[in-house]
């Protein structure tokens, strides 16, 4: 997959970088990656929120529990 990237620069705490690469194990780069996903998420949560009690759904509760069985 062909992702586009964004070369940056940033000016970080470097506590903060450091905890944050101890907590991912991971390099800077993919500990910045997985902070900004985080980011993102919650931003859809915050959308999905807004939407509460908007949306009409009727819903099977139990027809929609039942798991297939393979």
């Amino acid at each position: 997959m062909n992702v586009m990237t964004k070369r940056i620069t940033a000016n970080l705490p470097a506590t903060l970088l450091d905890e944050a690469t101890a907590v991912t194990g991971k390099g800077i780069t993919q500990t910045l990656i997985a902070g900004l996903e985080l980011v993102r998420r919650s931003g859809s949560h915050v959308k999905a929120a807004r939407l509460r009690g908007r949306i009409k759904l009727n819903v099977d509760l139990g027809t929609s529990r039942e798991r297939s069985h393979r």
